[in-house]
């Protein structure tokens, strides 16, 4: 509400009432008729303010115009410092006002939280206001830090209430995409996370791959597809990957509450063709795909790219076959009469490995390159570039695609391998830049599990997943929001920086000796429980072992 503006205010607010933390206050603002008309239309029936009003940047800018009293609720801090501003003629500071802006912005996707005629956006508030308050995420600890909530409630918003994850991801992606406005650098990076979990009924989990920990081990897998441009990234889309023994076992999936639509199987490349084609759909604007070598290895990945015209970056493994010559493949002719004539295309030249052809290069092939700016200045990496044909071994013709072969100056051993279907003319440079992005999604799921709590659920069901995805990708989009619009005067502002904030200015629960006391009891019995639970199984157990023996 008061983000970034070096405004000193001429009117005073004057307080009404009391609330808590919070306080409904009345101050003078100089305002339309349509801002204000526009803001009690959204505060009576719920309804998400029109982004064009832009109440939350540009309220307190409109000079001159007739003067309206607005209710918003605001924090003490917030008054303080403009009464501070008022009397000392000092500048706002612009993270005062970022609980309201944070408000604001979720209450722009309210009308997606109503499900027939019940609406339970109030609950999508305060759930993530739990997201950035709470030190763990689940429901029951973030229930004791958000005012006016409980973890009964929680558990229904996210696991049984049908509102729609599917149109707010939408959503999601459609409002990144205008706070980056088209700029030449923007791409869609896909990758995937993992959740490690115990037991075999939480949706997904089976043993599989676990990026996080380097082996196989139980765990849940989530495939994300997020907007970057330059160092700024926020995820815009995911799929929950159903291991193959899950759609095997369509029982387990309905317990799960798995739609009958997603019982089948998908390779996690073909949930990224489909984040891909949504996002076209979607209208979103990206110049290129970038992946990393478990879908780079994919040859029908890549084709299915290359025939939607989509420019990608795929890291490849150091085993990729590649031909330094069309290979021009040919049915070849018949030895003789005899014996069954050729059907299989054969390559006119012998393939070489990407680590094998890279290892041959004279040093003086390598370029040195400058990939991303970092904090510690520009990183340089050894850049080889060479237009190569790739070819599946099945397909008519083979593809003329660049390979791109990084290794970093202060590790020669760490090399990576990479190909595009960029234009012919693209420069060295501008491919060494396109390859060096992916390290943004890693940067955007590490802020989405430390920052916002991505990992940090409690919940079995498929709705309950989304859900908790989708509200975490909300609040990274906030991060992102500000990040941008306060990037000239904090430029190292930071997600973890913007979470403390929020942390700091979001009403809390107020916190008594006997609230403190009711939550610790709260706790007790539920671990009571699970030990009564626990001692109960063991029991039948050991009686079962019994009745074997006897």
């Amino acid at each position: 509400m008061i983000s970034g503006m070096n405004l000193r205010y001429s009117e005073i607010i004057h307080v009404t009432n009391h609330n808590s933390k919070w306080r409904n206050c009345i101050y003078t603002v100089p305002l339309q008729v349509g801002v204000t008309q526009e803001i009690t239309r959204s505060d009576v029936i719920g309804q998400a303010t029109n982004p064009f009003i832009r109440v939350a940047e540009d309220f307190m800018s409109y000079q001159g115009l007739e003067y309206r009293y607005v209710k918003i609720p605001v924090q003490m801090d917030v008054i303080e410092e403009i009464t501070r501003s008022k009397v000392i003629g000092t500048p706002i500071n612009p993270f005062v006002g970022i609980a309201e802006d944070f408000v604001l912005f979720i209450r722009r996707y309210s009308g997606y939280f109503t499900v027939s005629t019940r609406s339970v956006a109030a609950t999508a508030e305060q759930y993530l206001y739990g997201l950035m308050q709470s030190d763990k995420r689940n429901m029951e600890r973030m229930a004791e830090v958000v005012p006016d909530s409980d973890e009964q409630s929680f558990q229904n918003f996210i696991s049984n209430s049908p509102w729609s994850a599917r149109a707010i991801l939408n959503q999601i992606g459609i409002d990144a995409d205008s706070l980056f406005g088209g700029d030449p650098d923007i791409c869609l990076i896909i990758d995937e996370t993992s959740f490690i979990k115990k037991g075999t009924m939480t949706v997904g989990v089976a043993r599989q791959w676990c990026g996080r920990l380097g082996k196989v081990e139980n765990c849940q897998v989530g495939v994300f597809a997020a907007l970057a441009c330059r160092s700024h990234v926020t995820l815009i889309d995911t799929r929950l990957y159903l291991p193959e023994v899950w759609i095997n076992d369509p029982e387990r999936c309905r317990n799960a509450g798995i739609p009958e639509e997603f019982i089948v199987y998908q390779k996690k490349s073909e949930q990224a063709i489909d984040m891909i084609k949504q996002a076209r759909i979607n209208g979103i604007r990206f110049n290129w795909v970038g992946v990393d070598g478990g879908y780079g290895k994919e040859p029908d990945f890549l084709r299915a790219l290359d025939s939607c015209k989509e420019i990608f970056m795929a890291d490849v493994h150091k085993d990729q076959r590649i031909y330094l010559e069309n290979p021009e493949p040919t049915i070849p002719e018949p030895k003789s009469t005899r014996g069954r004539k050729p059907t299989k295309l054969k390559a006119q030249t012998d393939p070489i490995r990407v680590d094998k052809w890279a290892a041959r290069q004279p040093d003086a092939a390598w370029q040195m390159i400058p990939i991303r700016e970092t904090t510690q200045g520009t990183l340089y990496a050894y850049i080889l570039q060479e237009r190569v044909w790739v070819w599946d071994g099945e397909e008519e013709e083979a593809h003329c695609w660049h390979l791109i072969v990084r290794r970093e100056i202060d590790s020669p051993k760490e090399i990576k391998y990479s190909l595009s279907n960029a234009p012919e003319e693209t420069s060295v440079e501008r491919l060494a830049f396109m390859q060096g992005q992916r390290f943004w999604v890693e940067r955007a799921l590490q802020d989405g599990k430390s920052e916002c709590g991505l990992d940090e659920y409690q919940i079995r069901g498929w709705n309950g997943w989304h859900h908790h995805v989708t509200l975490v990708m909300m609040a990274m989009l906030f991060m992102l929001k500000r990040r941008l619009s306060n990037k000239d005067e904090y430029p190292l502002l930071s997600c973890s920086d913007i979470q403390t904030l929020l942390k700091h200015f979001l009403p809390r629960r107020d916190v008594t000796v006997e609230e403190v006391l009711r939550q610790m009891e709260v706790r007790h019995r539920k671990r009571q429980s699970s030990i009564d639970s626990a001692r109960r199984n063991q029991k039948k157990k050991r009686n079962g072992h019994e009745d074997l023996r006897s």
